[in-house]
């Protein structure tokens, strides 16, 4: 809960400084400043997960338009208007981490991609709702999925939600499609980042040469929309709200 509370606040004072003209770079450097001056660390910065050719070079993940995930912030990245910019922020305080990530609207943005935005949001509160005690994970993910089905768009498979604690990612894998019922059942003091990263055409991605940012296959921009959820017997709680 601490973390979540850090993370948040963290995460809404990130926010008012995303206008034309600043550089992804910039935003990166303004959300250590941020993190450290009360004492916590980012963990993505020099993350390693397994698998990964290099760590993550940085401690905020920003990506713009057709990047879906893990944008790594860059001196000649910069936000222009029109832009969708997605933050992704992590905390560590006291060994527990606060996940969090929403898309930001620059100016005047494409009347389908503001909808994409509002409804990736609204699927993340149908997920959140489903986080109940005696539901299952494809609960969550049957939620999300149902949301999003009548606008057409392109669910990404390749990144998931995911258990969160003394981790960045820990089990269960929390899909963003799925079949109610299934999977691994929700219990009390389960902690979930939920997070759908929701497409405006093809489901499929193309990772850069940076070996991080994942984009769209087709160039069509994506959407994400994340919060830490504590599974309670009073219904879920969102520990990333300000």
């Amino acid at each position: 809960r601490i973390s979540g509370g850090r993370l948040a606040r963290v995460l809404s004072a990130l926010k008012t400084e995303i206008r034309s003209g600043i550089s992804t770079a910039d935003l990166d450097r303004v959300a250590e400043e941020l993190i450290r001056a009360t004492g916590d660390t980012p963990p993505f910065l020099h993350y390693t997960p397994h698998g990964a050719s290099v760590p993550f070079p940085a401690s905020l993940c920003v990506s713009i338009n057709d990047e879906i995930v893990h944008g790594i912030g860059s001196a000649d990245r910069i936000v222009r208007d029109g832009d969708l910019v997605s933050l992704d922020v992590v905390v560590r305080r006291d060994g527990f981490i606060g996940d969090n990530a929403r898309t930001i609207l620059v100016g005047a943005v494409d009347p389908r991609a503001r909808q994409l935005c509002v409804d990736t949001e609204k699927s993340l509160q149908a997920g959140i709702a489903a986080a109940r005690v005696g539901n299952r994970v494809g609960d969550i993910s049957a939620a999300i999925q149902e949301a999003l089905t009548p606008g057409g768009y392109g669910i990404v498979r390749d990144f998931v939600g995911h258990g969160v604690g003394r981790k960045m990612h820990e089990e269960p894998q929390i899909p963003n499609y799925g079949k109610a019922g299934t999977g691994p059942k929700l219990l009390p003091g389960m902690a979930l980042a939920i997070e759908p990263m929701v497409n405006l055409g093809t489901h499929k991605i193309v990772m850069a040469s940076d070996g991080w940012t994942a984009r769209t296959a087709d160039g069509k921009v994506s959407a994400h929309f994340e919060h830490t959820v504590l599974v309670t017997e009073n219904g879920p709680e969102i520990l990333t709200l300000v």
